[in-house]
């Protein structure tokens, strides 16, 4: 098994300086073509955010913004934050904070552009609309095999790899708060897991969205506090570990084991794992939203990017070097985070943190089967390929309770880095329409509308078959009502 480990490894420390490039170079050009949209835009995602969805059809309501975002944040908001951040500060050292950082900011521009166009092609399903990078590779390029090949590789990455992942991170956080050993406990965890797991994803979207809704708020915001607490334990020693992070990232300060490049490599590859902007995962989230005009979703999406790294990643990041500021050696996980935070706050720490990892792993597993089952819906779309994807996602979580640590995450670098690619070649032709479609939404704006759109206003974004005017929050009075506005005389 440690050959295939180092054969993979071999193959994304190459591989990856040209994903980084190619996310790089994406996020400057967008921030460039919108006007930093992701900066100057920020109180419009807030105020977007609240707004109630319309009926999709009689007496059928659509899946809110809000909805839409916890669906994504389900995902983002996860072993990522905790376990990945982990991982990345003990290989690259302090600095990969601060890269982490600057990839969320330029990102942002990238999760906006790829979330508007999921919203500008997404179609009608049974329960909701769904959409994502497969549609608008197929519908706005008309590229149907690589369409193919991105619903493939993103089914076989979230259903199954990623959920692997999830799966993992609980097993080794429970190991670890009762000290258990051997191959019978990860058995357990993995079937308990996979039960659960089961119960909520055979209910469909509408049982998976509720359940996110809740779980992610409540779970994201105990850990941010706790956060905090461990901050104002330690504010004297916040200065230093700022100029740390900035030190080591910049090349003027050394940590031990750890080089500028590690730093730069750890903190791309787990901020992308973890906010996912321009990786093509977020849009399927996105599109399944009923709003009044597709610019709404990017924007909610772009905030979903600050909220991820900015807020929960750099929570994670604090926990850790403020119990050891020099870290950089030996690759740890889970347990790095949960032994940091009851070097701060006590004992009680290790079993807080079991819980709330628990419960944000076992929410971003359901984020993934969505992302999943979404483009199963593209590929095949019936009943009987959904029930045996549901059932491999179940062998997929208990798997990834037995498996190995090294293994699983250079898995998961690897197929994040192919999906990257595909979604960024596929969204920097395309950018332009979404580029036009917040120009027209800042139209209606300056009217004191609240901004809808209807596919006539686009005419040269073909294939478009929603946007009709057949969703009642494209009628102007409509959306209107839902956010409050008066329009100008």
């Amino acid at each position: 098994m440690s050959a295939v480990t180092d054969f993979i490894v071999s193959v994304n420390d190459v591989y990856w300086y040209g994903v980084i490039a190619l996310l790089v170079g994406a996020g400057l050009y967008f921030s460039v073509t919108t006007l930093i949209v992701q900066i100057r835009m920020f109180p419009e995602m807030l105020k977007t955010i609240v707004e109630k969805p319309s009926d999709i059809e009689e007496d059928k309501k659509g899946i809110s913004a809000f909805r839409a975002f916890t669906i994504s944040a389900a995902s983002r908001v996860g072993t990522g934050n905790v376990a990945g951040v982990a991982i990345a500060i003990t290989v690259g050292g302090p600095g990969a904070v601060f890269w982490m950082w600057l990839l969320a900011i330029i990102g942002g521009a990238t999760a906006f552009i790829e979330s508007t166009l999921a919203q500008l092609y997404k179609v009608k399903g049974r329960d909701s609309y769904v959409g994502g990078p497969a549609y608008y590779i197929r519908d706005g390029l008309g590229w149907k095999p690589v369409a193919v090949l991105f619903a493939v590789i993103i089914t076989v990455t979230y259903g199954f790899v990623f959920n692997a992942v999830q799966a993992n991170s609980i097993a080794q956080s429970v190991r670890n708060q009762f000290s258990l050993e051997g191959f019978a406990p990860g058995l357990i965890i993995g079937l308990v897991l996979a039960l659960v797991v089961g119960v909520v994803i055979f209910g469909g979207i509408r049982r998976l969205s509720a359940v996110t809704e809740i779980i992610v708020p409540v779970m994201a915001v105990a850990y941010i506090i706790v956060a905090l607490v461990v901050v104002a334990l330690n504010i004297s020693e916040v200065p230093g570990m700022i100029s740390l992070i900035v030190g080591h990232a910049l090349g003027f300060r050394e940590v031990a084991g750890a080089a500028v490049g590690a730093a730069i490599m750890q903190g791309m590859r787990r901020g992308l794992f973890s906010n996912e902007a321009g990786m093509g995962s977020v849009p399927n989230a996105a599109a399944t939203a009923s709003v009044s005009h597709p610019v709404k979703q990017g924007l909610v999406q772009a905030l979903g990017v600050y909220f991820d790294t900015i807020v929960v990643c750099s929570a994670t990041a604090f926990i850790i070097l403020l119990a050891n500021p020099e870290f950089g050696g030996d690759r740890e996980g889970i347990t790095l985070t949960q032994n940091s935070l009851a070097a701060s706050v006590g004992d009680w720490g290790v079993p807080f943190l079991t819980v709330v990892i628990f419960f944000l792993a076992f929410s971003s597993i359901l984020g993934n089967s969505y992302y999943g089952e979404a483009n199963i819906t593209f590929l095949r779309g019936n009943p009987a390929s959904l029930l045996t994807f549901r059932l491999l996602v179940i062998l997929a979580v208990l798997g990834g309770s037995l498996g190995s640590v090294d293994l699983i995450w250079n898995l998961a670098d690897l197929f994040m880095g192919v999906m990257a690619t595909i979604n960024l070649i596929a969204i920097i032709p395309l950018g332009g329409l979404a580029v036009a479609l917040l120009q027209h939404y800042l139209q209606q704006k300056a009217k004191g509308h609240n901004p809808v759109f209807h596919r006539d206003d686009l005419p040269r974004a073909r294939n478009v078959t929603c946007w009709d005017g057949s969703d009642p929050m494209t009628l102007q009075h409509v959306a209107n009502q839902a956010r409050d506005v008066e329009p100008k005389a």
